[in-house]
């Protein structure tokens, strides 16, 4: 998921598409350009080619009948990059303005469920999967064609309830291990030493690690507060899924999660490449140049393009068990959602919304320069395929896209759980099964409260499966 940390300024530009109705006229407001749209549109036919392919948008029309209307959209992130499509959608339909709100993230998901309570909460709002039950009961479905949707978009199946879709995801994210050039050339190692399998990534951390006695100059490998990141993606790769067969309850203690465990717990404890003592924050360790390589999911790109420039890095694909078989899955994803239309906005503010998310999701040019800002893999068909997107360190780095596991939009416990029991484990001197028992118990404690049912049975090879 991407958080509020920094973001890198994108290298791409966008062409908004221009429209020959008349000029949008505001009047003058004070606060950082919060404006009221005043114009008629009078001009439904622009002269605008219709954007997508099977899901399409024709921008030729007159939207709230050309009269003018004003409506908010609420996010926590990426004011910049989500305002480029408000902006290029109010010059094709003048008479629209997008008031866009900046919340932080902690404030936003208390502010946000009061306000669509009410008849005065934004039109639009962004969605983070892991507070779907919060914001669910106020969405709106799209309107828009399944199949058409299914055809341009990855994943959307996972997203169908009730024969409808209340948002879905514009990009992918997940996991891979970021490396530290200098000290990866300083060990001696060249781009033919980037390791494919966990016994290679564990002779390769052991190389990085530099140590004066007891005390290190330079960790191998450091994870302290990111282990169960990884906990939660590793154990695809030997043909499990997180959730049972009821996908309902987790499977986080049985006998592939504990070895994986044992395995990470063995790189500290018997070959030394890092300690739970390094410090919490394993992440900022990478960034200071005390670790040598660290996982993390996509966002750390942006991270560390703001905070750390000085820190050249490259990146390379989760290894796997067996370089000679592809796993069942080498991790899972999580998607960064579309906005969610408010059912409770007035119906000029409804249709407007509606109006708008079709065009987002056929904004190509739009799209890439938001993936490339949160180093996502598109979820879009169209640009699977894109020269940028090929090109980014992080998404070149991922492999087949289609070898990512989505869970679904799991309630916030799995990971806080998971979480503690690593906690446990590293500082507290619990033992694995005892902190994964613990673990499973609470989540799934926490899970019956809510209806989340996990959607691993849609993954494109799920008739692999193990167990």
């Amino acid at each position: 998921m991407h958080t509020p940390s920094p973001k890198p300024i994108s290298r791409r530009g966008f062409i908004a598409a221009g429209t020959s109705a008349a000029l949008l006229t505001t009047l003058a407001a004070c606060g950082g350009g919060n404006t009221t749209a005043t114009v008629q549109d009078t001009q439904a036919a622009k002269g605008l080619d219709i954007q997508g392919d099977h899901l399409t948008y024709d921008p030729n029309t007159l939207v709230n009948n050309g009269d003018p209307i004003t409506i908010e959209w609420w996010l926590w992130d990426g004011d910049e990059k989500f305002k480029a499509f408000a902006d290029a959608y109010s010059k094709i339909h003048p008479n629209v303005e997008i008031k866009i709100v900046n919340q932080a993230w902690d404030d936003y998901w208390t502010k946000l469920p009061l306000a669509l309570q009410g008849d005065d909460g934004p039109a639009l709002f962004n969605i983070h999967n892991s507070y779907h039950e919060n914001v669910l009961p106020y969405c709106e479905a799209y309107d828009m064609d399944l199949d058409s949707l299914s055809q341009d978009f990855v994943g959307v199946d996972g997203h169908v309830i009730d024969d409808s879709v209340y948002y879905i995801d514009y990009g992918l994210m997940t996991g891979l291990i970021f490396y530290n050039k200098a000290m990866w050339e300083t060990a001696g190692l060249t781009d033919e030493d980037i390791p494919t399998t966990w016994d290679e990534f564990r002779e390769i951390a052991k190389k990085l690690t530099v140590r004066d006695g007891n005390s290190f100059q330079q960790a191998g490998f450091d994870f302290n507060d990111s282990l169960y990141l990884m906990l939660l993606g590793k154990h695809y790769q030997s043909g499990y899924n997180l959730f049972d067969a009821s996908g309902t309850s987790v499977q986080v203690d049985n006998e592939v999660m504990k070895s994986d465990f044992q395995y990470f717990k063995d790189l500290y404890d018997v070959d030394q490449v890092g300690s739970p003592d390094f410090g919490p924050n394993a992440q900022e360790a990478f960034g200071q140049g005390l670790s040598a390589m660290h996982y993390s999911w996509g966002h750390l790109y942006g991270t560390m393009a703001n905070d750390y420039p000085e820190i050249e890095f490259g990146t390379f694909q989760f290894p796997v068990n067996n370089a000679d078989e592809t796993p069942y899955a080498y991790d899972r994803y999580n998607g960064e959602s579309t906005p969610g239309i408010n059912k409770n906005a007035s119906d000029g503010a409804r249709e407007v919304a509606q109006d708008f998310l079709k065009f987002f999701l056929t904004s190509n040019d739009l799209l890439v320069d938001l993936c490339l800002n949160y180093s996502l893999f598109p979820s879009s068909v169209a640009l699977a395929d894109n020269t940028e997107i090929k090109q980014h360190p992080v998404t070149s780095a991922l492999g087949s896209i289609d070898r990512y596991v989505w869970p679904g939009p799991m309630p916030a416990t799995v990971e806080d759980n998971m979480k503690i029991a690593v906690s446990d484990v590293l500082y507290n001197g619990v033992g694995i099964p005892e902190a994964l028992t613990t673990a499973k118990a609470a989540i799934d404690a926490d899970i019956a409260k809510t209806d989340f049912s996990s959607v691993e049975g849609l993954y494109a090879h799920a008739d692999e499966l193990v167990g």
